[in-house]
């Protein structure tokens, strides 16, 4: 992230020491480790809701982009499977119960 090595560190430990004092330091980077974890914290929070927006505006993208449906025009054939499948009106009941003619 700093592109800090190994030399610069015990340099700004060292600066540390010697301005902090030896019981106020570990005190310093106990409030330093709270503030980096909660900085840590809401920045992660606010790059969930920005990839949470990102992926609903690419969805709205998406559909906006796809052609809607045709309606069929008035004179177009019905569909092949759509010709003759209206429903049949049952027959009426004969009063005088079960047909028994022969022929």
């Amino acid at each position: 992230m700093f592109n800090i090595g190994m030399p610069e560190l015990v340099v700004i430990l060292a600066v540390a020491l010697i301005v902090l004092g030896p019981n106020r330091l570990p005190e310093v980077a106990r409030m330093l480790g709270k503030a980096l974890a909660e900085f840590r914290k809401a920045t992660s929070g606010f790059t969930q809701e920005l990839d949470n927006a990102r992926v609903m505006l690419e969805e709205e993208a998406r559909r906006a982009a796809e052609p809607p449906p045709r309606a069929p025009a008035a004179g177009d054939a019905e569909p092949k499977s759509a010709q003759g499948t209206a429903p049949r009106a049952n027959p009426a009941p004969n009063p005088d119960g079960p047909s028994t003619a022969t022929s």
